[in-house]
């Protein structure tokens, strides 16, 4: 008996370090198992990555809530699928995500481990002495009790325990005397409450919410991708306007320089100096407040990786330039061939019809409805349950320490055996929740058809953004061609005395409009490029980073 408790007392005795390891393998054993059925060959793990780069930086560049970081200043350089990764580590709403689904897979454990065989055990120990009588009573009572619960998925659930007494008394004869009961009870429902479909719903539906979680997550992985890689172009964007404005101020300061040169030769009037430094003026402003936007968006960019702001970090600006020589070489600038729209769209939305993870996780929903119809309708039959129970030894208290062992004797033990009937009398809240249940099932049912909709609108609308952003490349690269034309003729011009310079400034505003504008529409297309794949339902963010060369060589339509 001594050990068999030392054996018990050992196997209760786990840290919270050993609990938490457990529990993390449980729920990710659960969470990897759905993976494999919906064909996800990546593991999944709650913890971030070891070495975040949060961390590194602040302990490398030794960051503070007050200090400045100087933009032209050495920094970390981060490629877009670095950003994206640097996100996928950092980002507190990725990490957010992640939770959910790993919570999802702990409340499953949950719902397994009421189908589960319980054990059940406790030890005690009590000493006593008793003052009251002519002598003193002094003695030791230890009882270990052991039981076993367990729950079948028919809905009938049973119960065994066993106990042992051991009572010693201390005064007089020292008498010793043991005690051994075993108790068993069976539950058995007949008509409500019975039958797998109804026992198990919670089991079933902390499943599904699994699936559901999995489903949202891959949908939300997708969506971060897009995020990510957008912001990631639209800062580099902003950091192209900057050199824009740069190049744009210092060709309108020489313009201004040329001018005064003309002006003191007396072949200018001094007001169209005047002109010339007042555009000069503004091209600086212009580059003052574009750098202070690329700093802003790059400062909101790293608050997106989950980053400090007052990192060193610098994105590579040869994305934006591989961006444009995949555009240039993809057929891109070519003007679009005449296409059955209609088909194609057609192919596109039923695509997305079938890959999108959140349509499907909304007609899963419809299921789960029904399911919770039959449910209440269960709880609305007549209740008919069969109680058995049955005991067999004895107890031992220190007042029987004189009596002889109790022994079990199955022949000599009680038993009992109740049938209940409760019916259906009063069963307003079960009437309630069973019109309610129909009401839920309407409206997943609109849910559904609601988000089908929008799933239909999502990709005809980015469809449309692609087609335009392709035609607006075109346009633009022949606006900037034009601009570049006019600026140089206006230079000619304005030296032949043929102008004046007033039309030099405005060739000069239109090469800077046009310039920003190409640049715009090259990433407004590989944006509307991610942002259809994605409402297809197609993209998958890989290592090796082919859903962008997908996007940056032009191949979407």
């Amino acid at each position: 008996m001594l050990l068999l408790v030392v054996a018990v007392l050992l196997a209760a005795c786990q840290g919270p370090t050993a609990v938490l390891k457990q529990a993390d393998r449980v729920a990710i054993d659960l969470v990897e198992a759905q993976q494999r059925q919906l064909g996800i060959e990546e593991g999944f793990s709650l913890l971030p990555a070891r070495q975040q780069l949060r961390r590194e930086l602040l302990g490398e560049q030794a960051l503070c809530v007050v200090q400045e970081v100087s933009p032209e200043g050495a920094g970390l350089t981060l490629t877009l699928m670095q950003a994206l990764e640097v996100g996928a580590a950092n980002s507190r709403s990725y990490q957010l995500q992640k939770e959910g689904v790993f919570q999802a897979a702990l409340a499953l454990d949950l719902e397994r481990d009421a189908f589960r065989s319980s054990w059940q055990g406790v030890l005690s120990g009590l000493w006593s002495t008793d003052n009251g009588g002519r002598e003193r009573v002094t003695g030791l009572t230890g009882q270990a009790d052991g039981g076993l619960q367990k729950t079948l998925r028919s809905g009938a659930s049973f119960a065994l325990s066993v106990g042992l007494d051991l009572v010693q008394l201390l005064t007089g004869e020292r008498v010793m005397s043991r005690g051994i009961v075993a108790d068993s009870s069976i539950r058995i429902p007949l008509l409500r409450g019975a039958g797998a479909e109804v026992v198990t719903e919670p089991l079933q539906q902390a499943e599904r919410d699994v699936l559901y979680a999995l489903l949202n997550f891959e949908r939300y992985k997708r969506t971060f991708a897009v995020e990510i890689a957008s912001t990631y172009l639209q800062v580099l964007e902003d950091n192209n306007q900057v050199k824009t404005a740069w190049d744009n101020y210092q060709r309108l300061s020489v313009a201004c320089q040329r001018a005064r040169r003309l002006a003191d030769a007396g072949r200018l009037p001094e007001v169209q100096v005047d002109q010339a430094l007042q555009d000069e003026l503004r091209a600086r402003n212009s580059w003052v407040r574009a750098r202070q936007n690329s700093l802003d968006s790059l400062d909101r960019f790293k608050l997106d990786l989950g980053l400090p702001t007052d990192a060193a970090i610098v994105l590579d600006d040869h994305e934006l330039a591989r961006l444009q020589q995949g555009l240039a070489t993809a057929g891109v600038l070519k003007p679009p061939e005449d296409t059955a729209a209609a088909t194609e769209d057609s192919s596109l939305l039923t695509t997305a019809l079938r890959q999108r993870c959140d349509l499907r996780v909304a007609r899963e929903r419809i299921v789960d409805r029904q399911r919770a119809i039959r449910v209440a309708e269960d709880a609305l039959q007549t209740e008919l349950t069969l109680l058995g129970s049955g005991q067999a030894g004895g107890r031992r208290t220190l007042s029987q320490a004189g009596e002889e062992d109790a022994r079990l004797r199955p022949h000599r033990g009680s038993y009992s055996a109740l049938l209940t009937l409760d019916l259906p009398l009063e069963r307003t809240a079960e009437r309630n929740a069973l019109r309610n249940s129909w009401i839920a099932y309407e409206q997943s049912r609109r849910d559904s058809e609601a988000l089908e909709d929008q799933v239909k609108y999502q990709v005809r609308s980015a469809r449309r953004q692609v087609v335009e952003a392709r035609e607006t490349i075109r346009i633009q690269k022949q606006a900037l061609e034009v601009a570049r034309r006019r600026v140089a003729a206006t230079d000619l011009f304005l030296r032949a005395g043929r102008i004046q310079m007033r039309d030099v400034l405005e060739a000069q505003d239109a090469l800077v409009v046009a310039a920003n504008a190409l640049v715009a529409a090259q990433v407004q297309y590989a944006i509307a490029g991610m942002e259809l794949q994605r409402d297809l339902g197609s993209l998958n963010p890989d290592a090796e980073g082919n859903w962008l060369r997908a996007i940056f060589e032009g191949a979407l339509l």
